[in-house]
């Protein structure tokens, strides 16, 4: 008997005019989607809708094997055989391939004419103005506002998301605000902001915001700050970086499969993304949310100490931070005090010299510490600095320079 594969299943299906039936059996295997969200005609005038960046129209009659270069997991949208208009988005992993009018997994791009394009430049659904230590930045202007901004979307869907209100939207199911790059520079002047924070969301997809965000903020001699989970891909992370001044990642575990079955994403990527950052040269602070039972095994814990340590070195700050019940793991209880304490000490005997624990307000963790002498150079209350006895970036007892942006 002769046996053939599932593509070639699906290729049979596709010849007998069967492509839709095909396409909805590969993705019910976990493989490719069809699309999750379809849209009306875009207004191309509208000042919030611009051609996005990092992205190719696919030639007529393309199949799948000829242009995906990535993993089956790693693509959101599929189709057996390619007419006219297809475009594909290489602006993060998910490298989603769009019919005319269907949007990417982030809601926010949208293939229109084989055109795609952006649909929230300049429209947040999220301003506040926040200590730079709520994003958390402990290495970054310490004790200055930050001018912080989020449109709608992301580009995972992480299960703990404190944000998934505005995260898992689409941008018109959000009310948003109007206010394009160089008014934001001027909302930040106004506010005596030292910085702008693009966060809350996913700042990789509103990315063309940001660039021209941050390009008019350096112009005023404003401050970059991303906060992100580092799901984008090498070109326009690289970009990115010469444009902003600090970057925060969210390394949520050093585990595949819980990036698959907790975020919808992978961990590969995002690995890359923090040895881009750092070979970039561009200020580097990591972040990992401990989930009891989900990614406080210790050995994992240890792995990405390790991982860090070998691929950007000792001086990373590195924050662990306490998991509070939120949208789909209200289930889960609060992080331990001393599963952050375990995970504090295995990255201090890795050799990590700045390690935090942060959402546990006044926890000695919180504080900034010389690596030499053991001072406390920066003295915290939660997000407030209590003092500041740093002297030109340095520890004021043995002179030790602490790194980090300091005016």
């Amino acid at each position: 008997m002769t046996t053939i594969t599932r593509r070639q299943f699906l290729r049979q299906l596709a010849r007998l005019g069967l492509g839709s039936l095909g396409a909805a059996a590969l993705a019910s295997s976990g493989g490719c989607q069809t699309a999750s969200a379809q849209a009306e005609t875009l207004d191309l005038s509208s000042p919030h809708i611009r051609e996005a960046m990092y992205y190719a129209v696919l030639p007529r009659g393309a199949d799948c094997d000829l242009c995906h270069e990535t993993p089956p997991s790693r693509i959101t949208y599929c189709h057996i055989s390619h007419g006219t208009g297809y475009v594909q988005c290489h602006l993060c992993p998910r490298q989603c391939i769009l019919a005319d009018g269907e949007r990417g997994e982030c809601r926010v791009r949208q293939n229109q004419g084989g055109r795609l394009y952006t649909l929230v430049y300049g429209n947040p659904c999220a301003v506040h103005v926040d200590p730079i230590e709520k994003k958390p930045f402990y290495h970054v202007l310490p004790g200055s506002a930050s001018f912080s901004l989020a449109t709608a979307g992301c580009n995972l869907h992480c299960l703990y998301c404190q944000n998934w209100v505005i995260s898992q939207a689409r941008p018109e199911d959000v009310p948003g605000r109007a206010l394009l790059p160089v008014e934001v520079s001027a909302e930040a002047r106004k506010e005596k902001c030292a910085s702008v924070a693009f966060t809350y969301t996913e700042p990789t997809i509103f990315y063309e915001y940001m660039m021209d965000a941050a390009h008019e903020a350096r112009r005023h001699g404003i401050k970059s700050v991303v906060v992100s989970a580092g799901y984008i891909n090498p070109a326009p992370l690289q970009a990115l970086c010469t444009v902003v001044d600090a970057i925060k990642i969210d390394l949520k575990a050093f585990s595949d499969s819980f990036y698959q079955r907790v975020c919808s994403g992978e961990l590969e990527p995002v690995l890359e993304t923090i040895r881009t950052i750092h070979h970039a040269g561009i200020h580097l602070e990591i972040v990992n949310l401990v989930v009891p039972t989900l990614n406080d095994d210790e050995n994992d814990l240890r792995g990405l100490c390790r991982w860090l340590l070998e691929h950007v070195g000792p001086q990373v700050p590195l924050h662990f931070t306490r998991f509070t019940p939120m949208y789909k793991l209200q289930s889960l209880p609060m992080t331990p005090v001393a599963t952050l304490e375990r995970a504090h000490a295995i990255a201090r005997d890795a050799g990590l010299q700045y390690v935090y624990i942060g959402n546990v307000p006044g926890h000695d963790a919180n504080n900034t510490y010389c690596p030499r002498c053991g001072r406390i150079v920066i003295e915290r209350a939660g997000f407030v600095v209590i003092a500041n006895h740093l002297q030109d970036g340095c520890c004021p007892a043995c002179g030790y320079p602490i790194v980090g942006i300091w005016a």
